[in-house]
């Protein structure tokens, strides 16, 4: 935040808290202390910016208010009167639907807000906006919708803040933080990205840049590489406006600037998306390390003893994992050794903790030669599992407190649509294959990027190239991707052609079971699939490599 507010000339700095993880986080914490279920983190900002902002005329609008907007708010008040900067506060409140009878163990239920309470505070006068579960973008949309006037039916321009928003939401992933091409630049440069800022046009349209003398690099490909993350359908559904992700349009504006335009808008869906949290069971986890000779052979024999010392007391669930890091005539033990991987989960804490720990550890001297595990179990912990659910939007009261107290509510929006799928785009023709191909990695030619949304994952690919486009537009099929990536057989994987961004996005559904708290894979927020399909090798054409 003192960067943002030192290295040069910005409105508004606005502040993205709330992974879906974060709120089964922030949920255990208000269990614990009623006064919390915010992020903490953000006061000790404050406590450091808020005088420069003020003194600059920045404006702050963040979603740390997680589970307890109001209670944040609370606290920004006690800061600036602590450290004697008299500042306007004004909150978001309604996205909190715990009330609504969602089930047995549902720890949270939030209905993603769109930008209308901010709108509102900044528009009473506030300097510091805090709000609950808004979705990422409203963050910008609210902060545009106020600063331009736009009205709800401005959905152009609203899908161009939308856009934009999203670029900002997840800080230096738009300037080279995790970004495909990495070797491409000087890795001085890239060690420590600076965090994007972006110049908004009343339009809609903007420049996503960062301040002068940053690290990290803003270019098309890092751009293209934040606009696919964690995306879907075309239609990208916000509260208040639906953004065509294919009318997107991507072109240099100088150096480490880059111009978004062209955006379409739509009426948004006449529902609300609610995250819900909820304790699922508890689970525990066992490494068995397994070095030289007959690693398969020792993996199934330990199995065999590990299931019987359970016996009919084990767990409802176990999931064995083998992972073959190791290599034949290895130079050290660690590379000579290959990791078998138990995870368990069951509703009684009980079988998953001592009876599991014990069972494992008791084989130390009576199992494979070379027994050994990477840790001593632990004791088990809970595990949460994400949903998502769907509410009319008129069914939710959002409401703005604005600095003097009053509360205003936000009207649903009068005209929504269905998000009806979208017609197939014209794809270029395909590339010719008269200059012979070559076996390597996709990645020579394509960069990608995946993410997590609940149990679902999405891969975003893309080329930087014409050439490159015809070939992966017709190479990359939904059966070459789960060919490449044998954990998808049997998931239902879609794919959303976006010819403007030459790039292809898939979302893969169920591979990440119950979502991230469940830890359901050892990449359990999908961060690395992208990479792992980057290292695939198929046959691409030479003219290409």
């Amino acid at each position: 935040m003192r960067e943002m507010l030192t290295g040069g000339p910005v409105d508004v700095v606005t502040g993205d808290y709330l992974a879906e993880l974060t709120m089964l986080i922030l949920g255990r914490d208000l269990m614990k202390d009623p006064a919390g279920g915010y992020a903490k983190t953000f006061l000790r900002q404050l406590e450091e910016c808020l005088g420069l902002a003020r003194e600059q005329g920045t404006r702050i609008v963040v979603n740390a208010g997680g589970l307890n907007p109001a209670g944040l708010a609370a606290k920004v008040r006690e800061l600036a009167d602590r450290v004697g900067v008299a500042t306007r506060v004004a909150h978001v409140e309604g996205d909190d639907l715990r009330d609504r009878g969602w089930g047995a163990g549902v720890l949270t239920a939030n209905a993603y807000l769109g930008g209308g309470g901010i709108t509102a505070g900044l528009r009473a006068g506030a300097d510091v906006v805090v709000t609950g579960r808004v979705t990422d973008a409203a963050l910008v949309t609210g902060s545009a919708a106020w600063w331009f006037g736009w009205d709800g039916e401005a959905y152009d321009a609203l899908a161009g803040a939308v856009v934009t928003g999203h670029v900002l939401e997840c800080g230096a992933q738009a300037t080279g933080g995790n970004y495909a091409f990495f070797t491409e630049h000087d890795r001085a440069r890239m060690l420590r990205p600076g965090f994007p800022l972006a110049e908004l046009s009343a339009d809609g349209s903007s420049v996503i840049t960062k301040h002068p003398g940053t690290g990290g690099v803003v270019d098309v490909g890092t751009v293209t590489a934040q606009l696919l993350y964690e995306t879907g359908p075309v239609r990208y559904a916000g509260p208040d406006v639906t953004a065509r992700l294919d009318s997107v349009r991507l072109s240099g504006d100088g150096p480490d600037r880059v111009r978004i335009e062209g955006v379409r808008g739509e009426a948004p869906p006449p529902t609300l998306k609610v995250g819900l949290n909820r304790i699922g069971g508890h689970r525990n986890q066992v490494e068995f390390v397994l070095t030289g000779l007959d690693i398969e052979a020792k993996a199934a024999f330990v199995q065999a003893q590990l299931e019987e010392a359970l016996g009919k007391q084990r767990p409802q669930e176990l999931r064995w994992e083998l992972v073959r890091t190791d290599r034949e005539d290895a130079a050290t033990q660690e590379t000579a050794s290959a990791l078998l991987r138990l995870v368990v989960r069951d509703a009684d804490p009980e079988l998953v903790g001592r009876r599991l720990s014990g069972a494992a550890v008791e084989l130390g001297l009576s199992g494979y030669p070379g027994f050994t595990l990477t840790g001593p179990p632990g004791r088990g912990a809970p595990y949460g599992v994400f949903e998502a659910a769907y509410v009319p939007q008129d069914e939710v009261t959002h409401v703005a407190v604005l600095p003097d107290g009053t509360r205003e509510t936000i009207t649903a929006p009068a005209v929504t649509r269905a998000l009806d799928p979208v017609p197939p785009p014209r794809l270029p023709p395909p590339l010719p294959r008269d200059g012979g191909t070559r076996r390597a990695p996709l990645g020579r030619v394509a960069g990608a990027r995946s993410g997590d949304k609940g149990g679902d994952a999405n891969v975003g690919v893309w080329v930087r190239s014409d050439a490159a486009w015809r070939w992966l537009a017709h190479e990359l099929t939904v059966e070459r991707l789960v060919g490449l990536l044998p954990e998808a057989e049997g998931l239902t994987v879609t794919r959303h052609p976006l010819p403007e961004l030459r790039a292809l996005n898939f979302v893969i559904e169920g591979i990440l079971g119950a979502g991230v708290a469940a830890r359901h894979r050892f990449d359990p927020q999908a961060k690395g699939l992208g990479e792992w399909l980057r290292s695939r090798h198929l046959d691409i054409p030479e003219v290409l490599l």
